[in-house]
């Protein structure tokens, strides 16, 4: 099964572990359904924290399903499978012989032939994860720990995996193995396994003889479990690590992972408040953690859209500030949590980010923006420039430089180095999807919601989920696919709290709104769309409710509701100030052109299209078309509505958007051009070249392609091809390939 299948049966089981424990059933099981549940019901009630640290009583049920297999084997076999089962799956074969003692490979055999393991490539396989745990508790506890000791002293072993038999092995506090397993969690965030680095931390908290050295520890298991993503886990890891801190940086860090958490499950005036609480009793000294403290506040006040979070960033923002000088003034060396955020570039991406945050403006966004894409002069890595990328790409965002936003996302994700989890990107996977859909990389957006809805089930990630539910729901209106009603019934819609949660409902509104369309349903489109703005006209949600207005200006001219989006139109105007972002300008102008009624719709309609900038989002450019086009028609100018007609069934066809293709054909149908396939007569009703350019485009060749054989340049072959497709009766070059290939 998939990780997303997996997670919802193990959530269908009666007490099902939460937290890590949770994750390391999931990873124990790897995708058996069998396993899955069983597990989960040895896990239930278990003490331990984990199936794999149950009492062997509550496997008991595993051990009897195998039982008369691992009772036909020898006993060295079996003694070989306890070390197979208690060695990790990163252990090589090699390891485990030398736990064992022998080289001689016989002791497998009967376990081969028995079908409960595989051996290959250097490695041992358990056939199922069942037989694994079945072949480990079915010993008493001193011969588990002894394999454990074994496998931790077997020659060529690596440290880290050293460590985690280590503790295995060990009962009560231990330094050395605490010390031991810090050092594995290091490794293991080396190489992006968060997982692994947090579960590490965790334990050598437990072993840590010392209350400090287990606060710390549990402040860095916070800090890196945060970014696995798993609000459970970090929400355990906090309450253990309140009740022995007494340290006010480390509690910082630890209100960050925490506040972060309650966000992800939705919670975001906890969340804020939580974050402010600590802020105001024990300011942080260091940049870093400053820093990271205003960027969680600011990512926070972003989903939830409450102006009182907005306001209280600029505090926030002054102390990082403030504490960066004051190191920078005394030469400090930055030491402890988030260092990865140390140096001044990192620093300064962040700063623009929450400056961003604070100025709603376009002007705080561009002058944002303009202080992140100034050139380096040392290149960043690692984990800085992860968090750079992220900060560009959240600022470019917000100033609709769409191209430069969706660049940044995608360089963000190759070097994001979390494996099997979505690190910060959990943040930023809705912005990440509202800018592959506005610029028609419709088939990244869906890959996008994928992995995220994949990995929000795992982690249970209540906020991201519902995010792309909304966007899934969205991108399937836009391409016209029909849906009896909108899928918004699941238990996280009825228990979230949408207005402390606004970036969240405005989504949902669209996607409600966008849903109605295509349903034909105008009058429920414009309830859903005017609800993203107030009986005021103030925004639902600052940045996605203005990103609407023509959508909610179309649905108002289809009832007749034109002067009251013409009211709320004036206010997105007047909160836009002097200087909008250019897609913003021509979202406003495409708004006027419909319910503006003191304004000249031609005017609006031309302002909106004749900006070439408006091809970066080709769906809001060809309904804006679509819209002129109808105009013309109206205005009994066909000929001019025909060629508007064509492009937008040309960026139709290519987003595959079938509701907005069916509207153009039928618009064009209106202004006279038959649907049924082009006659010869028609076809020779063009002249010698455009016929020369139909046939050669029929071929597949690009409008480059067909310049270079007839001497044209291919903006004069895409103007050929643009008056050719309304005489033809088609929309697009599959068309044209199929028109000529019948006849």
């Amino acid at each position: 099964m998939s990780h997303r299948a997996s997670a919802r049966l193990l959530d269908a089981q009666p007490g099902a572990p939460a937290g890590r424990a949770r994750l390391d059933l999931l990873r124990q099981a790897e995708g058996n359904p069998l396993a899955v549940v069983e597990l989960s019901r040895a896990a239930y009630g278990a003490s331990g924290p984990a199936p794999a640290g149950a009492d062997p009583r509550q496997t008991a049920r595993i051990q009897q399903m195998f039982a008369a297999r691992l009772d036909e084997l020898p006993e060295e076999t079996q003694r070989a499978l306890l070390y197979a089962a208690a060695s990790l799956q990163e252990d090589e074969l090699v390891t485990v012989m030398a736990a064992l003692g022998t080289h001689d490979l016989s002791v497998w055999v009967q376990a081969e032939e028995a079908d409960l393991i595989t051996i290959a490539d250097g490695r041992l396989a358990f056939r199922n994860p069942l037989i694994r745990t079945a072949a480990f508790h079915r010993h008493a506890a001193k011969l588990r720990q002894q394999a454990h000791r074994d496998l931790a002293a077997a020659r060529g072993q690596v440290a880290a995996r050293r460590a985690w038999h280590l503790a295995a092995a060990a009962i009560g506090p231990d330094e050395a193995v605490a010390a031991a397993l810090e050092e594995a969690a290091t490794q293991a965030a080396q190489t992006g396994d968060c997982f692994a680095s947090a579960k590490a931390l965790e334990q050598a908290a437990r072993f840590s003889p010392g209350v400090h050295d287990r606060a710390r520890r549990l402040a860095g298991a916070l800090a890196v479990a945060s970014d696995v993503g798993d609000p459970e886990w970090v929400r355990d890891l906090y309450e253990r690590f309140t009740r022995v801190n007494g340290d006010p940086e480390l509690l910082c860090v630890a209100a960050c992972a925490m506040s972060g958490a309650l966000s992800l499950l939705s919670f975001q005036r906890e969340a804020f408040d939580l974050l402010l609480d600590v802020w105001q009793r024990t300011p942080p000294s260091r940049a870093t953690t400053s820093f990271a403290l205003a960027a969680v506040a600011t990512g926070i006040s972003r989903q939830s859209g409450l102006p009182e979070h907005r306001l209280r960033l600029t505090r926030l923002l002054d102390h990082a500030v403030r504490a960066a000088q004051a190191e920078k003034d005394r030469c400090a060396q930055q030491d402890g949590f988030f260092h990865e955020l140390a140096g001044p570039e990192v620093l300064a991406s962040l700063e623009a980010a929450v400056s961003a945050g604070i100025d709603s403006a376009v002007q705080g966004g561009s002058e944002a923006l303009r202080r992140l894409t100034v050139p380096l002069s040392e290149p960043l890595d690692g984990a800085g420039r992860l968090t750079r990328l992220l900060a560009t790409a959240s600022v470019a965002h917000y100033a609709d430089e769409s191209e430069l936003c969706a660049e940044k996302y995608r360089q963000a994700g190759a070097l994001r180095g979390t494996r099997g989890t979505l690190g910060p990107r959990a943040w930023t996977l809705a912005a990440q999807v509202d800018t592959l859909v506005s610029i028609g990389r419709w088939a990244e957006a869906e890959a996008v919601i994928e992995e995220g809805r994949s990995a929000a089930a795992v982690h249970r990630l209540t906020r991201v989920d519902m995010d792309l539910e909304a966007l899934e729901v969205t991108l399937r209106a836009l391409r016209g696919e029909t849906m009896p009603d909108v899928p918004f019934t699941g238990p996280h819609w009825r228990s979230v709290s949408l207005d402390e949660n606004r970036s969240t409902h405005a989504r949902m509104l669209r996607a409600c709104g966008l849903t109605a369309m295509v349903l034909g349903d105008a009058d429920r489109a414009f309830r859903h769309l005017r609800a993203l703005f107030g009986e005021d006209g103030s925004p639902l949600d600052p940045f996605l409710s203005p990103h609407s207005i023509s959508e909610l200006a179309a649905a108002a001219r289809r009832i007749g509701r034109q002067q009251e989006a013409a009211r709320i139109l004036g206010d997105v105007r007047e909160r836009q100030g002097a200087r909008p972002t250019t897609r913003m300008t021509l979202l406003m102008h495409h708004a006027a052109a419909l319910v503006d009624e003191d304004a000249d719709p031609e005017h609006h309609f031309r302002l909106a299209l004749v900006n070439p900038e408006a091809d970066t989002w080709p769906l809001e450019r060809a309904r804006a078309r679509l819209h002129y086009a109808i105009w013309l028609r109206r205005s009994r100018r066909p000929l001019e509505a025909r060629a508007q007609l064509t492009a937008v069934l040309e960026v139709a066809a290519r987003l595959d958007a079938r509701h907005l293709a069916a509207w153009a054909r039928g618009e064009l149908r209106a202004t006279g051009v038959a649907q049924a396939p082009a006659s010869a007569d028609r076809l020779a009703e063009l002249t010698a070249q455009q016929q020369q350019i139909t046939r050669l485009a029929a071929n597949g060749l690009s409008n480059r392609e067909i310049g270079d054989r007839l001497f044209l340049s291919p903006r004069t072959v895409g103007s050929h091809l643009y008056n050719i497709y309304p005489k033809l009766g088609i929309s697009s070059r599959h068309q044209l390939r199929d028109l000529l290939h019948d006849r």
